[in-house]
Formats: structure tokens, C-alpha cells, sequence
């Protein structure tokens, strides 16, 4: 059961159902998204109906919900939400494209790689500090130093920063640079780390696990949603299966069934799904045409020369083609293409 709290309610409205619910025996967990706060019951449900909380001062509704993702579902927010990110918008009405280096090497590798996300049509730059890797061997990214080579791109470009977070202990650290959290797919059901940035007061980008189901993805998000955090966007980067000649098959079918599922944002990530650079474009039209709220993609000044997925890197190129790709099929979706933002010059 779900408590929707009005655009007009007060904190004292929300505290006054949070104090009532505890004295029932129940546990109450408040997000708070854009535009409204829910207020999550756990508990006794019968016993939440004798309350009479429809007639508290504030409480627009009251909904029991029948999926265990309380927060995240449809049934309790009908319309599509919105995520903002530093004034870029990610929803239904429009088409974002995030793109940058999957790792952050150099200040002079990521801001080139910056400059042709911008010039490609994107509007938020992604970029790894922190990097999970399969081999211990493998690079692992810079931590600090590359988060403040991001800052520094940022206010060179004006391109907000979606940056991983891959530890429980580095959230406050990575948030204090970062825009947008990401939580990759092999953090998917890292409980700690979900609780740790749904505390973090950032949106969050949430990887689909590389071997979750869509229900198993969609309780992540409500492990987040449930620390009071509802600015959450979904994230398909293909799952493991079989099939050998990709490096991962992308479910596309994952992004119309999220959205009926769920109010929150879908995008896809079309250069981890494919892992080459010749399947990034084929596969960004199939997400854009399947209704995919944007795309996050892997760019690269010199992919050959890259520590990080080099393979599946887009050069200047790719990206003009990308950007005639986003603007030409985005209105036949009915959408948008979202724009970057100015560069607020300095000094």
C-alpha cells in the first residue's frame, strides 16, 4: 500500500501519516521525487485500511498495490515520469542521448571524447572514474583524479556527468561530483550500494543486470526508491545468454514491457549489448524505434588506444551519423531530441 501525498502537503502532513503507520505497527519509507512524495507501507494491510488516511491533512490518495515493486509500478503513478538531470530531461516526450568514454584516462582523452558526444547530439556525458572489471588485472579506473577530470570536462562542455559508483563507501565522494549515479549491471542486486545511493539525493541510472529477470531489475529500483529516492532511470544493457557472437543480447522487448510495468524512465545502452563498434548504430535505431527513452553510448578519440572497450568505441564519425539517426527518427516516435545545455562561460 501506498500513500500519494499531494503537490500542496506539508513535511509536518507526511511526518503526521509516518507517526500514524508506526503507531499501527507498520513501517513507512518516504520518497520523493519532482513533482510528489510517496509514502510506502509495510505492514498489516487491513489494518493500514482502518486508519482513514485518505482524510489526513495532504494525502492526495491511498493505493494498494498487487506487484511487490510498490514505488516503481504503474499501478500507483499511471502517467510516465520525468527524470531530470541537471536540467536535462529523460521521459516520454523526448530522446537523450548520453555518451562519452567508458573510462576516464586522461583530462586530454575526455574532453576530446566530450566535445564529439556534445557534437553528436548528446546532452549528458558519461564517463567511468571507478571501473568493475571481470579481471583483477584489467583497469579499474582513476577514483578521485578521474572524477575531477569529469568536473573540469563539465565546465568545459556544459554536459552534466553520469559517472558509476561501484562501492558503498565511495557514494558521498562520487556524489559530490557527479550528476546522475550509475549502478552498473554487476551491481544490479548489491543491496548496500542501492540503499547507499538511494540516500544520496542524485538521480540514479540502474543497469539491468546481466542475468536479472525484468521483475528482478524493477526491485533494484525499489530498493533505491524505498531510501526516499524516486528519480530513477532504467537502464537495458543486454543480458547473457547463449549466443556467443555478440558480447551480450540485447532484449529489446525489455524497454516497451519496463514502461508498462513501470512509471520510471528506460533507456538502452547499445555499445555494451553489442561490444562492437559496428552494432552501436543498428542497435541505437532498433532502441529509439522500439519507444526507448534514450540511449547511453561508449565514445572514444582513439579506440585503438583505449583501456577500456575500446571495441565497441564510436569515433567522430559514428557520432555525426548518430546525431542524423537521433534527429531523423525521433519525431516518427513522437518525440523530441533532447538538447545539450549552454556553457555557462567562466570567470
Amino acid at each position: 500500500m501506498v500513500v500519494v501525498m499531494g503537490p500542496e502537503a506539508s513535511q509536518a502532513d507526511v511526518d503526521s501519516v509516518v507517526d500514524l503507520v508506526r503507531t499501527a505497527g507498520g513501517e513507512a519509507f518516504v520518497s520523493s521525487g519532482v513533482s510528489r512524495t510517496i509514502v510506502g507501507l509495510v505492514g498489516d494491510v487491513e489494518q493500514f485500511s482502518t486508519l482513514n488516511l485518505r482524510g489526513m491533512p495532504g494525502v492526495s490518495d491511498v493505493v494498494r498495490i498487487s506487484v511487490p515493486y510498490k514505488l516503481v509500478s504503474r499501478e500507483h503513478h499511471r502517467a510516465r515520469s520525468v527524470i531530470t538531470v541537471r536540467g536535462v530531461p529523460i521521459g516520454p516526450d523526448t530522446l537523450t542521448v548520453i555518451a562519452g568514454p567508458c573510462a576516464v584516462e586522461t583530462p586530454e582523452q575526455t574532453l576530446a571524447a566530450a566535445r564529439m558526444a556534445r557534437a553528436g547530439g548528446a546532452s549528458l556525458l558519461r564517463g567511468g572514474a571507478f571501473k568493475p572489471r571481470t579481471s583483477p588485472y584489467a583497469f579499474q579506473g582513476l577514483g578521485e583524479a578521474g572524477l575531477k577530470i569529469l568536473a573540469d570536462v563539465r565546465t568545459e562542455t556544459g554536459l552534466p556527468i553520469v559517472t558509476e559508483v561501484v562501492d558503498p563507501a565511495d557514494v558521498d565522494l562520487v556524489a559530490s561530483y557527479a550528476d546522475m549515479l550509475q549502478v552498473g549491471t554487476r551491481n544490479m542486486s548489491n543491496f548496500p550500494l542501492l540503499q547507499a545511493v538511494g540516500s544520496a539525493g542524485k538521480p540514479v541510472m540502474l543497469k539491468r543486470g546481466m542475468n536479472a529477470t525484468i521483475e528482478e531489475w524493477l526491485m533494484a529500483a525499489e530498493y533505491i526508491a524505498q531510501r526516499g529516492n524516486l528519480d530513477i532511470v532504467l537502464c537495458e544493457r543486454g543480458i547473457r545468454t547463449f549466443e556467443t557472437a555478440t558480447r551480450n543480447t540485447l532484449d529489446i522487448s525489455a524497454v516497451p514491457v519496463a514502461q508498462r510495468l513501470s512509471h520510471l524512465p528506460v533507456i538502452v545502452d547499445p555499445s555494451h549489448s553489442g561490444g562492437r563498434r559496428d552494432l552501436v548504430l543498428p542497435l541505437s535505431r532498433a532502441a529509439i524505434a522500439v519507444g526507448a527513452d534514450g540511449i547511453i553510448i561508449d565514445v572514444h578519440p582513439q579506440p585503438e588506444m583505449a583501456l577500456c572497450d575500446g571495441a565497441q568505441a564510436l569515433v567522430d564519425s559514428d557520432m555525426r551519423e548518430l546525431a542524423s539517426v537521433a534527429a531523423n527518427l525521433a519525431p516518427l516516435v513522437g518525440r523530441t531530441l533532447t538538447p545539450a545545455p549552454a556553457v555557462t562561460p567562466v570567470g
